[in-house]
């Protein structure tokens, strides 16, 4: 199995800076246990599994792949890794995210270079709670996808394209997947190699390459490219709590809008998602005031 060993600049935060492509508890695809971080995924090269561990000691990041992806997952481990980032581009405007930072001086953006991967699961939490879109990903992946190279048998690699085309409509049901997402999702996979492109484009581009397809918006665009690009610009407009999260943290009040939220952050244009990153690890969040959304499941219907 290939190898490689990338060198850590400075402090470096590896389950934080990979954390964001996991996607809820029990994802097949993603997993951290006692020797690393895991991470299974369908690359250009074929499907691949990548385990990549911190060594604090030696500052440094040891990763080992196995499957045709391998050699792919491994030239491009820098940059999931955050090498390209430059967390020093955002100025701290606000206490909280000076200390936030302080407190958080090695997470990274990760760029997987992958536009799919991020894409799929950002289509399956539209409009649904994370609970619901989670056990939707669960599903889909260890009834469809295939067993990930490398010796952990609990991981899957999502279906290719074709793969995802070929779900009967009953099997989104059964996973709580209504029309409108799944339709959102066969219209990307027929375009799977355009979608792609994506991953080679400024943040601008990608975005109007993601959204000019149906059923893709600006905030499943965003949480796509937060992704695949690093895009520390790559803000979420449209999320039920981001702008509340951010408009409680900056000023202590309740109800902020995506227009607020916008005004708030800009003073860090060109890094908001990055100052948006920054709150949410600060844990400073409103004060909850009613029950938790209630999970719906369109497969007992």
């Amino acid at each position: 199995m290939p190898a490689r060993t990338w060198v850590t600049p400075g402090p470096y935060d590896l389950q934080r800076t990979l954390g964001v492509l996991r996607r809820g508890p029990g994802d097949p695809a993603f997993a951290v246990r006692d020797d690393g971080v895991w991470r299974s995924c369908r690359t250009p090269g074929g499907p691949g599994t990548l385990r990549v561990s911190a060594r604090p000691a030696a500052g440094s990041v040891e990763a080992e792949a196995w499957g045709p992806g391998a050699d792919w997952l491994l030239e491009r481990l820098p940059d999931l890794l955050g090498e390209s980032d430059d967390p020093a581009a955002l100025t701290a405007r606000h206490r909280i995210v000076h200390e936030a930072r302080r407190r958080h001086p090695g997470v990274r953006l990760a760029r997987t270079g992958l536009v799919m991967e991020s894409l799929i699961p950002s289509i399956l939490e539209q409009k649904v709670t994370a609970d619901e879109a989670y056990r939707a990903w669960r599903l889909l992946l260890t009834r469809h996808g295939e067993p990930a190279p490398g010796p952990w048998e609990r991981m899957r690699v999502m279906p290719d394209p074709r793969g995802w085309a070929l779900i009967p409509s009953w099997e989104w049901h059964r996973a709580g997947v209504d029309a409108k997402r799944s339709s959102a999702i066969l219209r990307a996979v027929r375009v799977a190699g355009r979608m792609e492109e994506a991953a080679r484009m400024d943040l601008a581009d990608a975005t109007r390459r993601l959204t000019a397809l149906p059923g893709i918006g600006p905030w499943t665009a965003a949480e796509t490219l937060q992704r695949a690009l690093g895009a520390p610009d790559a803000i979420t407009v449209g999320d039920l709590h981001l702008p509340k999260i951010i408009g409680y943290a900056l000023t202590g009040r309740r109800g902020t809008t995506d227009a607020q939220m916008l005004e708030l952050l800009a003073p860090y244009e060109g890094q908001r998602h990055r100052a948006a990153r920054l709150i949410l690890l600060s844990g400073r969040t409103p004060p909850r005031r009613a029950p938790r959304f209630p999970v719906g499941d369109i497969a007992r219907l």
